[in-house]
């Protein structure tokens, strides 16, 4: 593959994997380990059985991953998603003290729900926060017109709740109850 062709076909494969990674590795027969790690080789071999993958090509998607959804160990031998799993792992995530806002973009759709709900994680382990409206405004871009919400995280660490950050800069929490949000028009 070269050029626009490879690109898109990267970009296929990196949906894909994230799908395999955070959700179905069954999809492409791996297990994941309870840290959430797959062992490359048996990827490899789970994901050629429908389309093409080397390992050139999966080091790519992972250094060239706009949002930094993947990562290896040291050797290599070993790979997973950073976060956004719905199967139980745990991504030894370290708990932080959050700044004191963060936020959340979602379609209008959503507003109702999360305006009675507060914010869920649905099928996630956790709610993904931003630590700028802009990448919150790309994230609710995909469900449709944008509404922003502006999230108290330091009255929500002060009041006990616990945040994480996953090694690419996203925020990470269980639940955010509606009276912490802020809605923003998007």
């Amino acid at each position: 593959m070269s050029g626009k062709n490879s690109q898109d076909g990267l970009t296929r494969t990196s949906r894909y994997l994230a799908l395999v990674l955070r959700h179905k590795p069954q999809a492409a027969g791996i297990t994941l380990d309870s840290h959430g790690w797959a062992d490359v080789r048996q990827l490899l071999e789970g994901v050629n059985r429908t389309r093409h993958l080397t390992m050139e090509e999966l080091e790519e998607i992972v250094r060239t991953d706009e949002k930094g959804r993947y990562a290896f160990n040291e050797d290599r031998t070993l790979i997973r998603a950073n976060q956004g799993h719905s199967v139980p792992v745990d991504v030894e995530l370290e708990e932080l003290a959050p700044p004191e806002v963060l936020w959340h973009g979602k379609g209008e759709q959503s507003t109702a729900g999360i305006e009675r709900s507060g914010l869920v994680s649905r099928g996630r382990l956790y709610v993904h926060l931003s630590a700028e409206p802009e990448t919150a405004r790309k994230v609710g871009l995909r469900h449709g017109r944008v509404v922003l919400y502006q999230v108290r995280t330091g009255d929500m660490a002060r009041d006990g709740f616990r945040f994480y950050q996953s090694v690419n800069g996203v925020w990470l929490t269980h639940y955010v109850p509606v009276n912490y949000l802020d809605r923003k028009e998007g």
